[in-house]
């Protein structure tokens, strides 16, 4: 019995398939999606969405961040950005790190909100910058 996985960017509904298994990155670290999962609601960061068929991996997404509702014969995932695994340039994300460190390095203690944005910001970066590699 396999997985209704959803993948939506507030650009365009980017995956709406059947699988067997999901592995999406959590704020907490990855967690694998299975029919009959118990229902959570998960804050994704940035990191690839892995879809699975068998034991063998059909598809990648890298997201930048977003939200994933995990139910026993669905996963919907709500992800700020999309992008297939193919499409990740490396070395773009690689100029983006350092523009998002050099603003870090002006961040004062009176911003937090801030320097919580410009640190999820930098984990995507360098997720992406690890996937496309």
């Amino acid at each position: 019995m396999p997985i209704r996985v959803e993948i939506v960017s507030p650009e365009k509904h980017h995956v709406d398939r059947q699988i067997d298994m999901v592995v999406l990155p959590g704020r907490e670290g990855q967690i694998a999606a299975m029919p009959g999962h118990a229902p959570v609601m998960l804050q994704l960061s940035g990191g690839v969405v892995s879809l699975y068929e068998a034991d063998r991996v059909v598809d990648e997404f890298f997201v930048s961040g977003g939200f994933a509702d995990i139910g026993a014969d669905r996963c919907m995932v709500l992800a700020d950005t999309v992008r297939h695994i193919d499409e990740l340039d490396a070395e773009a994300a690689r100029e983006r790190l350092g523009t998002l460190e050099h603003q870090w390095a002006q961040i004062t203690p009176s911003e937090p909100s801030a320097s919580e944005r410009l640190e999820l910001e930098l984990q995507a970066v360098r997720a992406e910058i690890e996937a496309g590699s």
